[in-house]
């Protein structure tokens, strides 16, 4: 994507069905699930790069055990870090205590990070915070091993401010507003509150302290934690918990905006944010993977049993469709189909503005991530050149001869790799014209093969901000000397910030929404803004049920196409001689590529849940009041 465009992170969790010996006979380590966690975080690096943690749990240790281990970074390549660090650990503890070699019981006594329950998590910074600190897995430390609370997730919640003041009703001081904080201290007050519950059962039935902890392990009661936890939950997740006596969970939204896929079988329990880690990592089929339903949680007992449970009532399903133009690995066996297919869908409108001309236009994309894409749009162009080809040579049958005959079929589509993105360049110097100079040099071109007469067509995932497509990519375009530039997005125009997940969360920073402004100036109707405004501002103190999306206004007077035009003048500038036409995905013709997955509030403003509508109107009231913030 020519915008950087930061996702907020993944999850990976195993759990050993088995004991560690086990896997030290078949597969020769008792450091097998470490081993297998690193994997699972190394295929997920493209999900956050800015901060990785890891945490484990050791099932029936003895008092004064160490039982948790966990171990967080936020360095350049932290996911190496954490495993370096674990690495070294380990080694250290088998330099200095050779009789642990061989003996899987001194492993797990005596070494760290080796357990039977494990947590990975990766995420990139957002607020401006990529401290430690703000790493998963979180820790909520007790005495009372069952009230030991590790927390990781791919979330944002819209109403953290509601979740922060139930806490304080609760009669609780939390220490930070984040909603990474809430939620865990959420979860952890109702799980103080069943154990309190359990122990004061067990009591009755006549047990002592020892003997009430193996049978609260064994009661509690993980599905109706959850679902007293996450009564006023609203955004987007994919959950992971563990509890320090080894039960363990992942919850999954109700609208299932966030992606969640597991497996099972004798010897392990994985759950992971995408299907081809899983598949990759532990050698298993697709169809092996299943998806984790919206609103449920894949819940796994401290004796391994694993079971699937209700636990809030599922919305109307708006899986995030972004995670398929961008966010997941392309190796997904459905996601590549997909993207090809976004792809070829918006052949019939490339066609339409080079008219139809496939032998003067050379096709190319914009690294890395729209190479699949690149591929079902130079599908769909093959398709129209060989129509062409049986078009000519059907007119020309009376007259044709072998040397024409060979002409035309001679005739090749042209693509290249024209778009080059360089090492991340430094702009060390703060001047803007200076910086602007550097920035235009991000990406560099492949000269020599477009001639003046030529359509170049480029293909991106998406435009966000097109920023980098105005300072770079089409300024060096522009130096091949092409007749016209044509910029494909295979998503549609992004016209709404983010709530759930994606770092979006500003109006005015959105290309599709500036363009609707300038609209609205030309068409001297710009006191709309205002009008909008002032209905924004009127919701305010409403219920998150009863606010609506007034912001679809500002674009409710314009056709996609008039919108799309008037990206096309931002963003080519008066240096540009070329002539600059972007073109957008469909809204119709995205769910017919990911008809799985039809979250589109980005595009539409239909915000899956009640909570999306107050962002929105919230980020807008921020725009019209010059507030340079986040609207949740």
């Amino acid at each position: 994507m020519s915008d950087a465009l930061k996702h907020e992170c993944g999850i990976a969790f195993i759990r050993l069905l088995k004991p560690l010996e086990y896997y030290k006979e078949k597969y020769g380590s008792a450091f097998y699930g470490v081993n297998k966690m690193y994997l699972m975080m190394e295929k997920q690096h493209n999900r956050g790069q800015d901060g990785a943690g890891f945490a484990s749990i050791k099932l029936d240790t003895a008092p004064g055990e160490r039982y948790i281990s966990r171990v967080r970074s936020s360095e350049s390549q932290p996911i190496q870090d954490i495993f370096a660090q674990i690495n070294d650990r380990i080694n250290k503890e088998l330099d200095e205590h050779p009789e642990y070699a061989y003996d899987v019981d001194l492993q797990k006594k005596n070494i760290p990070y080796i357990g039977e329950v494990l947590l990975g998590h990766v995420r990139y910074g957002t607020f401006g915070k990529n401290s430690v600190e703000s790493v998963h897995p979180f820790l909520r430390q007790n005495n009372w091993m069952h009230r030991n609370l590790i927390v990781a997730g791919n979330f944002n919640m819209t109403n953290n401010d509601v979740l922060f003041d139930n806490l304080v009703r609760l009669g609780q001081h939390p220490k930070d507003k984040v909603d990474t904080v809430t939620v865990m201290e959420k979860i952890g007050h109702f799980l103080d509150s069943e154990v309190a519950k359990l122990y004061k059962k067990l009591k009755k039935e006549g047990f002592n302290k020892n003997e009430a902890s193996p049978q609260i392990a064994d009661r509690l009661n993980v599905t109706k934690i959850l679902k007293k936890s996450s009564r006023d939950w609203d955004g987007g997740y994919a959950m992971a918990g563990m509890l320090g006596h080894g039960d363990a969970f992942v919850l999954r939204d109700p609208a299932g905006i966030r992606p969640a896929y597991y497996y099972k079988d004798e010897e392990v329990v994985v759950v992971a944010s995408e299907r081809p880690v899983i598949q990759t990592v532990f050698n298993v089929a697709f169809e092996d993977v299943l998806e984790l339903d919206p609103g449920k949680a894949i819940i796994i007992k401290k004796n391994g049993e694993t079971s699937i449970n209700r636990i809030m009532n599922s919305l109307e399903r708006k899986a995030c469709s972004f995670e398929r133009i961008y966010f997941s690995r392309g190796s997904d066996a459905e996601i590549y189909e997909e993207r090809k297919r976004l792809g070829r869908l918006l052949m019939p409108q490339v066609l339409k503005e080079i008219d139809h001309d496939t032998i003067n236009t050379v096709f190319s994309f914009i690294p890395n991530t729209a190479e699949t894409s690149f591929y079902g749009m130079v599908e769909a162009a093959q398709d129209e050149l060989n129509k062409q080809k049986n078009e000519t040579i059907l007119s020309e049958k009376d007259t044709l001869t072998d040397e024409r005959l060979s002409e035309i079929l001679s005739s090749r589509l042209r693509t290249e790799k024209i778009a080059i993105k360089d090492a991340k360049l430094r702009t060390f110097i703060t001047e803007d014209s200076s910086r602007d100079d550097l920035v235009a040099h991000v990406y560099d071109v492949t000269y020599g093969v477009v001639k003046q007469e030529d359509n170049l067509v480029i293909i991106d995932d998406s435009i966000v901000r097109g920023t980098t497509l105005k300072k770079s990519i089409i300024k060096m375009m522009d130096r091949l000397k092409p007749k016209k530039i044509v910029i494909v997005s295979s998503a549609p125009q992004i016209r709404y910030p983010d709530c759930y997940g994606i770092d979006m969360a500003r109006l005015e920073g959105l290309v599709a929404f500036q363009a609707a402004l300038e609209l609205l100036k030309e068409n001297g109707n710009y006191d709309l803004v205002e009008k909008v405004y002032e209905k924004c501002k009127a919701q305010e103190n409403l219920a998150d049920a009863e606010v609506q999306n007034f912001v679809k206004e500002i674009y409710d007077g314009f056709s996609d196409q008039e919108v799309s035009d008037k990206i096309s003048e931002l963003l080519s500038g008066t240096s540009v001689k070329a002539t600059v036409k972007i073109i957008y995905q469909t809204v119709d013709n995205l769910h017919k590529a990911c008809p799985k997955n039809l979250g589109d509030w980005y595009f539409t403003g239909n915000y899956p849940t009640a909570g999306g509508n107050r962002v929105v109107n919230k980020a807008f009231i921020n725009f019209y009041e010059g507030k340079n913030e986040r609207a949740y």
